[in-house]
């Protein structure tokens, strides 16, 4: 294993060792359950202002070469994470459900504690976006109150899902949030990771503006 793909699955181990869970977000109502039935999770609202957008990533040269390109926030910095073969510790860890790490964008320069995450699926497959943040979400064993919801971002579909993660080991309940995009080279997810519920809250615009401005590469 290379040394750049131990500093890149650094952060994971962190998070998974902590926070028991890699996803995070709140469910903003109008959605779904994972039995498809209506959401009874409250709405909420996001205080903070919307991020103000400081490059993009996805592009060749970006930080991560992705399928997808989108927004970032301001001071957000992306890292491509390497492959690891099936046979490392670390495997585990850089794959959740259908989908494998390939990218994380770091909020410590913005200030706050956490990242946004990059998942991608195996080309060619024919899984919908909504049932690839299935697989995902039921990986994670600690994930309850789910609901999902179709929007679009410009003439991008995009299926969203947001739930609570509880961590066993912090004693404590967090929101989770993600989107996929269905793409030619395969299914990709973005997710927002935090060390807390209040973290969380303070990343939610840099996640939305993600999710407003995601389009194929």
């Amino acid at each position: 294993m290379t040394g750049r793909t131990v500093r890149g699955l650094a952060p994971v181990l962190l998070a998974a060792l902590a926070l028991t869970g890699c996803s995070s977000g709140t469910d903003d109502g109008g959605g779904t359950g994972a039995e498809g039935k209506p959401s009874t999770a409250p709405a909420t609202t996001t205080a903070a202002p919307a991020a103000k957008a400081g490059g993009a990533v996805g592009a060749a040269g970006s930080g991560c070469e992705l399928p997808v390109v989108f927004d970032l926030a301001e001071h957000w910095k992306p890292k491509a994470v390497a492959p690891v073969e099936a046979d490392d510790p670390l495997a585990a860890l850089s794959t959740q459900g259908p989908v494998h790490m390939v990218c994380e964008i770091d909020a410590k320069p913005a200030g706050h504690i956490g990242f946004l995450r990059v998942w991608q699926g195996r080309a060619g497959a024919s899984a919908t976006p909504r049932s690839v943040l299935e697989g995902f979400v039921k990986a994670d064993e600690n994930a309850s109150k789910v609901a999902y919801r179709e929007v679009t971002s410009g003439k991008t579909a995009v299926t969203e899902v947001t739930y609570t993660l509880h961590s066993e080991v912090m004693d404590e309940s967090r929101p989770a949030r993600a989107f996929a995009v269905a793409t030619p080279n395969g299914p990709v997810v973005v997710h927002l990771g935090g060390l807390d519920a209040t973290e969380h809250r303070g990343m939610l615009p840099a996640y939305e503006l993600a999710r407003g401005s995601v389009r194929l590469g």
